[in-house]
């Protein structure tokens, strides 16, 4: 048990630091690609980041060898989502909250593109709510209907590049980490790579102790599958997020996590299509209408115009939501 804590905490440790080097990164990468603020984090880190995740679901469900690990997969698909619309954006409020005085904020305002992000709750809703329609249904030509997700997440990439603000940032980035005085392309996307290297390994390892950690206290694997692991394999854009925030970035930060939604809501789910009946029972469907509850209330905050960070915060309950539920579900 004292192994399964020590390197619990140090694969965390290796998720965090590698996270700074990979937001760092993929900032110059923006720069040399004339891309703002919104696209790095919607496309280039949300994409990034992304991948280890996808690369699970899609072992899973494609080379699971019994439904049990094809089921995590799908949970996998349906529980990113949730806790991006709902844990991530706490962080984000909790810590622009914590940091406001450092940052020297005068108010708790939300500095971001609000009509953008209020655009991309509603699609990544549409998307969402077609998902988990899909998921009540059974019908022979179903598995087709995945291409409909890789169409719709080409889209969004497409949309994002073109309507992307190219004017140069006007603040400074911090220095390339791995070539302080020389920061080319080149070394900039060597340096996500290796960030993105250490990031799979150490959220591989996270997420083994997590589930190790879950039987010690007797909680069921099933549970730990739907509940904690989504939590584990969604820590790095998390921990991007907090990184950004702590850096008076939260447009950036909230551009990943808008990212990563759109990616989960699509890659993933149309790996669940191709390789399983994507059929949901009870949970999974709770988890569906709680993410999409998440969504609209994100959605009408964006559209005024005007967010607070502490009213950011608060979304985070609707996981704990989601854990009471599972709580009763399973103790019945």
């Amino acid at each position: 048990m004292l192994l399964t804590l020590f390197l619990f905490f140090l694969s965390a440790l290796a998720i965090y630091l590698a996270c700074e080097f990979f937001v760092n990164g993929i900032e110059w990468c923006g720069r040399h690609m004339k891309l703002g603020a919104t696209a790095v984090g919607t496309v280039l880190a949300a994409f990034g980041t992304a991948l280890p995740e996808s690369a699970v679901t899609f072992t899973a469900v494609a080379f699971g060898s019994t439904p049990q690990q094809r089921d995590i997969g799908v949970g996998a698909a349906m529980g990113g989502p949730l806790v991006l619309a709902t844990l991530a954006y706490a962080v984000v409020g909790l810590a622009l909250w914590r940091n406001r005085q450092r940052l020297q904020r005068s108010n708790h305002r939300v500095i971001v593109d609000h009509q953008r992000l209020s655009h991309d709750q509603l699609a990544f809703l549409a998307i969402f709510v077609l998902k988990v329609a899909l998921g009540l249904v059974a019908f022979a030509i179903k598995p087709w209907l995945g291409v409909l997700f890789l169409v719709a997440y080409a889209v969004y990439v497409w949309r994002e590049i073109v309507t992307a603000d190219t004017a140069p940032e006007e603040e400074e980035l911090e220095a390339l980490k791995f070539r302080p005085h020389n920061a080319t392309l080149g070394w900039a996307a060597l340096q996500v790579l290796a960030a993105l290297a250490v990031i799979a390994v150490a959220s591989h390892t996270f997420v083994g102790q997590l589930e190790s950690i879950g039987v010690a206290f007797g909680l069921s694997p099933h549970l730990v599958a739907l509940l904690l692991s989504p939590v584990a394999t969604e820590l790095p854009e998390i921990m991007n997020a907090l990184i950004w925030v702590r850096q008076g970035k939260e447009r950036l930060a909230l551009a990943n996590i808008s990212g990563a939604m759109m990616i989960q809501a699509t890659i993933p789910s149309a790996l669940g299509i191709f390789f399983t009946p994507w059929l949901f029972d009870g949970p999974l469907l709770a988890s569906g209408l709680i993410t999409a509850a998440a969504i609209i209330l994100l959605w009408r905050m964006f559209r005024r115009g005007s967010v607070d960070s502490r009213v950011l915060a608060p979304v985070g309950l609707l996981y704990g939501v989601f854990a009471l539920y599972l709580a009763i579900t399973f103790h019945a």
